[in-house]
C-alpha cells in the first residue's frame, strides 16, 4: 500500500493506494472525506476520470475545481503502479 498526500487549495488529504495485481485492480480510498473506489485495470483513463470527478464533486461538496485537480493526480498515481 501506497500513502500519498494531495495537497489541494484549503486543505491536504491522505490517499490510500492499494495494487491487488491477482485481482487486476487497484483500491484508492480518502478517509477524511469518506470517500473509496475500486479501480479496474482495463479501465480507460478518460471515464476513470470523469467519474472520479462526479464522484469527488458529491464529497467535495460541488468544488468543481477541487475535484477536477484530485481526480487528475489519483488517475496519474494509479497508473504509475
Amino acid at each position: 500500500m501506497k500513502i500519498r498526500k494531495a495537497h489541494l487549495e484549503s486543505a491536504t488529504y491522505s490517499v490510500y493506494i492499494h495494487e491487488n495485481k491477482k485481482e487486476e485492480q487497484t483500491l484508492v480510498a480518502i478517509p477524511a472525506i469518506k470517500w473509496s473506489t475500486i479501480i479496474p485495470y482495463e479501465e480507460e483513463n478518460i471515464p476513470l476520470t470523469v467519474r472520479l470527478e462526479e464522484e469527488f464533486q458529491f464529497s467535495l461538496e460541488g468544488e468543481e475545481e477541487k475535484a477536477q485537480h484530485l481526480a487528475l493526480k489519483l488517475v496519474q498515481w494509479v497508473r504509475e503502479m
